[in-house]
């Protein structure tokens, strides 16, 4: 056997019978006690309309006898299985000194026998034919068998008793509890509690007197001088093991039989505890097996009984380290074993397991270029882990390291790595004081990346020094937050919005604007822009919120990202916990809002949902409701004045018909481009003491070719800075027009994403034909809708959605290109 394979019937709820008639049906049998599951899949295996409460004689009377796999089953519960369950019912009457010939052995073994043949296979046809499961026939034949057995032959009532509680839990699995003897074959008919308590007080009893005798009385007329047991009365010696008749012996009787039943119905409260120290040494031993053989193929882990006792629901100790050592030194048989058991009752040892992967994954991440791609390994839970919020930490340190190495320049990364280092050192100090259990073992990995991030950012600065290079202080692929010097502008569009949140009618505003307009970064910089007294909370619906996997997960994210927009405000919110939202997510995160307020005091909250076409995505794939979510929204700005709220997107609100149905009056706020003075000082002085001067014909240029679009500003000035750390010292820090038009072809690359974002994303096919088409026409070129209309007839509609992407722009009687990088893109 190879290391990449699994070992037969290892790790699955469907494992294969064992072709051996006798040790096969000990399998079954097994299946039944503690592997209800394998039971199951077992007989829809044989057939598919076969289960627990089918008859097997009315399949095989409805023309099933063809079914090999059926006689098979047939001959193994209502043969094999009752002869071997008196043959060892007799051998431990032989042990227990019942005989004391060879001759009398012989003979109660053979009786007994004799009795479960006709018991397996007489009630089992019988009760098959009435319509009865083949799980009550076969479980029916074992019990009567026993039962009867030790009321005939005066076995002790320890071993009745025990012997009891194996049978009951047998048919557990197809009753969920229910008791001893005809309770739990009752039961297994599918009768009720009530039901099989009663009909087994008064058949059981009435059954045992009559037919104990009779049975009890044929066999002792072949034991001999054991007819003794059965003079008794048979049926009630069965059940009181009294030596006494009339109605003493029949209250003892009920009163031992009520006490069986009690043990039976209470057996899934005792047997785990009574088998746990049992199951803790069984599991011990194949750990130290198993760490013996460093999990070489095939584990011993496959014998754990997290694997074959679903009945056991207490922790089984030491699971989770087992199953991490199986999945670090034999991954195959440990990625089985984590899917089995991420179902099963012990699925609590995954998660534990998960989280101490997940650590010993951060901790291997001691340099930056591997940190960079720590968010691409991580697996993030939406709710159920309690790291989840740690891991989330992590992710996001990650992804943006990953974009500030992507920075062209060192500048660039510097100056994006301190933000990331003055972060980490905040969620450091958060996790400290973090009552979470996990928080000791993730606080020395977040220190350990902080430390490499800023010897990084040393090395850096050194290294600019060293070169004499232009700082290159333009950031693009990623939104401006709040601590970087570079964000220019907005002025206007900040006194817009001030003005809407002081209309007493408190409509909901929509920041609109084309992608990569800066939406993002007017968000995370609108605390600039607004009055001390209107608070942001920031919300990235792309983030936690939406990928939730339920109501309370959503609120409790929504809830979370507020409390950290308003810290980094000054204001400290109450606190929100995941399992406060569970039971009633809404009501509590009301009452939460009303906490809210209260801390606001005279403030003004501006929750501002960044993305909100992702949660829409949400909503339409049917995870969360929409008049919950939305209702929830419209509510929120009906009746609470102290909020108010901004969406933030793409789309108008009447590309989303269900919110414009919730969402009232909305006032859009445009975001579109800088204006010139504005793209002027981020071309000339982006920040204090920028080093580079440009001619201003090189200016001019860099204002015609991105129609002051902030994003590709950025991207052609950050190539143009580039561009200049590779020439001479002695000319480095004049940018002129031959710099201008030299950037361009790298720009074009390095913006890649964005320009194909256009092409793939915002335009139809036909729409990518029109716009090659003006493109083809050259530098400024507008074509006459009449030629358009020529080429590309029936788009009429096409040249409004290109309007409305302002992608192009009506001249005249014709269209041509707003931007003209847009355009040599298309090209």
């Amino acid at each position: 056997m190879t290391s990449l394979q699994l070992p037969p019937n290892a790790y699955t709820n469907a494992p294969q019978q064992h072709p051996n008639l006798i040790l096969g049906s000990l399998q079954l049998f097994f299946w039944l006690v503690f592997r209800p599951s394998a039971w199951r899949n077992h007989l829809e295996r044989i057939d598919p309309a076969l289960d627990s409460d089918s008859s097997l004689i009315i399949l095989l009377r409805q023309g099933r006898w063809r079914n090999l796999a059926l006689w098979r089953l047939f001959i193994q519960g209502y043969f094999i299985l009752p002869i071997l369950a008196g043959l060892v019912l007799g051998l431990v009457a032989w042990m227990l000194g019942e005989t004391t010939t060879t001759g009398e052995t012989t003979a109660i073994i053979l009786a007994y026998v004799v009795i479960f043949i006709i018991l397996g296979v007489g009630f089992g046809v019988v009760l098959g034919v009435a319509g009865f499961g083949v799980a009550f026939g076969v479980v029916l034949g074992v019990v009567l068998g026993v039962v009867l057995g030790v009321a005939g032959f005066g076995v002790t009532g320890g071993f009745g008793v025990g012997f009891g509680v194996v049978v009951g839990v047998a048919v557990v699995p197809e009753m969920v509890g229910f008791g001893m003897g005809f309770a739990v074959v009752v039961g297994v008919a599918g009768f009720g509690v009530g039901f099989g308590v009663g009909f087994a007080v008064v058949v059981g009893v009435v059954f045992a007197i009559v037919v104990g005798v009779v049975v009890g009385v044929a066999v002792f007329g072949v034991a001999g001088d054991m007819v003794f047991g059965v003079a008794m009365f048979g049926g009630v010696a069965m059940f009181g093991g009294v030596a006494m008749f009339g109605g003493v012996a029949m209250f003892g009787g009920v009163a031992m039989f009520g006490l069986w039943l009690g043990v039976g119905f209470t057996i899934n409260s005792w047997w785990p505890i009574l088998s746990f120290l049992f199951l803790t040494v069984w599991n011990y031993l194949l750990y130290r097996l198993d760490q013996r053989h460093n999990a070489k193929s095939p584990c011993l882990f496959r014998f754990h009984s997290a694997f074959w006792d679903e009945w056991q629901r207490l922790h089984l100790p030491g699971l989770d380290k087992h199953l991490l050592f199986v999945i670090e030194h034999n991954p195959v048989e440990g990625k089985a074993a984590l899917e089995y058991l991420s179902t099963s009752p012990q699925r609590w040892a995954v998660q534990a397991a998960q989280i101490e992967l997940d650590a010993r994954i951060l901790e291997r991440y001691t340099e930056l270029e591997a940190i960079r791609q720590a968010h691409d390994n991580l697996i993030l839970g939406e709710l159920d882990s309690p790291v989840s919020t740690l891991l989330n930490i992590f992710s996001d340190i990650s992804e943006d390291v990953d974009v500030a190495l992507n920075q062209r320049s060192f500048y660039s990364q510097s100056q994006i790595l301190s933000a990331v280092a003055e972060r980490l050192d905040t969620n450091l100090q958060e996790i400290s004081s973090s009552q979470n259990e996990y928080s000791s073992r993730f606080y020395p990995i977040a220190q350990s990346w902080l430390n490499v991030i800023t010897s990084h950012i040393d090395e850096l600065v050194k290294i600019t020094e060293l070169r004499q290079e232009i700082d290159n202080p333009y950031i693009f692929g990623v939104p401006l937050n709040e601590q970087l010097e570079i964000f220019t502008g907005r002025t206007s569009i900040g006194l817009r919005i001030e003005q809407l949140l002081r209309d007493r009618r408190r409509p909901p505003l929509l920041l609109y604007g084309q992608r990569r307009m800066g939406k993002t970064s007017l968000l995370n910089n609108i605390g600039k822009l607004l009055p001390s007294n209107i608070i942001p909370m920031f919300v990235d619906l792309q983030g936690a919120p939406s990928s939730a996997s339920d109501h309370a997960g959503f609120l409790y994210n929504l809830a979370r990202d507020m409390e950290k927009s308003a810290k980094k405000q000054g204001l400290t919110l109450p606190s929100l916990t995941r399992e406060v939202l569970k039971s009633d997510p809404f009501t509590y995160f009301d009452e939460w809002l009303d906490e809210v307020e209260e801390a606001l005091e005279q403030n003004t909250a501006l929750l501002a949902l960044d993305e909100f076409e992702v949660l829409d995505n949400a909503i339409a794939r049917g995870r969360f409701d929409e008049h919950d979510i939305l209702g929830m929204l419209r509510h929120l700005i009906q009746h609470r004045p102290r909020f108010k709220v901004l969406l933030a997107g793409s789309h108008s609100i009447e590309e989303y018909q269900r919110w414009a149905s919730y969402l009232i009056n909305v006032q859009v706020v445009h975001i579109s481009y800088l204006k010139e003075a504005e793209a002027r000082q981020l071309i000339e002085r982006p920040v204090k003491d920028f080093t580079l001067r440009y001619e201003p014909n090189a200016v001019e240029r860099v204002l015609q070719l991105t129609r002051c679009h902030p994003f590709l500003v950025q991207l052609l000035c950050a190539e143009i800075i580039v561009l200049k750390n590779e020439q001479d010292p002695s000319i480095r820090r004049l940018a002129i027009l031959a710099d201008v038009e030299a950037a361009i072809p790298e720009a074009l690359q390095s913006g890649s994403l964005f320009f194909a974002n256009i092409q793939n994303n915002q335009v139809d096919a036909t729409g990518q034909a029109i716009l090659r088409f003006i493109a083809a026409q050259g530098e400024g070129a507008i074509v006459s809708r009449q030629t358009l209309l020529q080429e590309f007839p029936d788009a009429n509609i096409t040249f409004s959605l290109l309007l409305q992407r302002e992608l192009i722009e009506e001249v005249d009687d014709g269209y041509g290109f707003q931007v003209e990088l847009i355009r040599r893109w298309f090209v």
